[in-house]
């Protein structure tokens, strides 16, 4: 076997952690895929004779890359997004895809992955690559180009604005179905009170509608139980599906995918409900497998 193809073989076998990493970091599936294959172009014209942990190496090169696609991402947005979801990793209701397995890995949700959104890159980075993957603050360091000390205030930052606005939902997914049914029936039947019975009062509405002018930031849960009452008149199809690995719904309208949801539910109560209805996005999502 020929160096090319032993190291070709050596990469394929870290894929999965290093889509992982850049999904975390940059909240996009295809930018993730764009950073994985990049470092394959980089580790292919790199001299690795003296690499001892090629896991390692692969990682530091997957943050660079998408530490440097984060800060172009924010050079280059002239207006700030009203909304912004991360891209959802999509499974059947019933089923698991090993595929995802990584980059679903310690519940990370899109309420986690919106918070991560809020944070500067050289802080997503920090947090990401530590507290997610146990990247010691040394090697953090050498990255973002400041001390271990430095890196280590970066991810505290971080870690404190995580634990105030991530709300960790509850782990049992059968309970979290019945809440999502009993709030699509109450929607369903214009059910007001039955709507705020399954919210809770501080409930969050996210709706990223990308270019759309649809996309809406509602907080309180009579708020949102209007927004619902109101959707509730459009006559959509309804597909059970797990939305990075919690209980989610896509919607179809006449036979077209209109927008991807999921709530975080805690306690037995909605506290934060997320829709992704930007047409361009959801065209690239191949929801056939998911809906048949």
């Amino acid at each position: 076997m020929n160096d090319e193809r032993w190291l070709a073989e050596r990469f394929e076998e870290q894929r999965p952690h290093l889509h992982a990493v850049a999904y975390r970091m940059l909240g996009s599936l295809s930018e993730a895929d764009d950073a994985v294959q990049d470092a394959w172009l980089r580790l292919s014209r790199a001299d690795t004779s003296e690499v001892e942990n090629l896991r390692a190496w692969l990682t530091t090169v997957v943050a660079r890359v998408a530490l440097n696609m984060l800060r172009a991402r924010r050079t280059r947005r002239e207006e700030p997004l009203d909304v912004r979801l991360p891209d959802p990793i999509l499974e059947p209701a019933d089923s698991t895809d090993p595929e995802h397995e990584a980059l679903l890995a310690d519940s990370v949700g899109l309420a986690l992955l919106v918070v991560l959104e809020t944070l500067t890159p050289a802080e997503r980075l920090a947090f990401v690559l530590h507290d997610m993957f146990g990247v010691s603050f040394d090697e953090i360091a050498a990255i973002v180009e400041r001390s271990p000390e430095a890196a280590r205030q970066l991810a505290s930052r971080a870690r404190r604005r995580v634990r105030g606005a991530a709300r960790v939902p509850d782990a049992d997914l059968d309970a979290q179905w019945e809440v999502v049914e009993a709030f699509l029936a109450a929607a369903r039947e214009g059910d007001f009170d039955a709507l705020i019975a399954v919210l809770d009062p501080g409930v969050v509405l996210r709706v990223d509608g990308g270019r759309t002018g649809f996309s809406k930031h509602v907080q309180g849960a009579e708020a949102v139980a209007a927004q619902a009452q109101l959707w509730a008149r459009v006559d959509l199809t309804m597909h059970r599906v797990l939305v990075n690995g919690a209980a989610g719904i896509v919607s179809f309208l006449r036979g077209r995918p209109f927008s991807i949801g999921t709530g975080t539910i805690r306690n037995g109560r909605i506290v934060e409900l997320d829709f992704l209805a930007d047409p361009e996005r959801i065209a690239r999502l191949d929801l056939t497998e998911l809906t048949d």
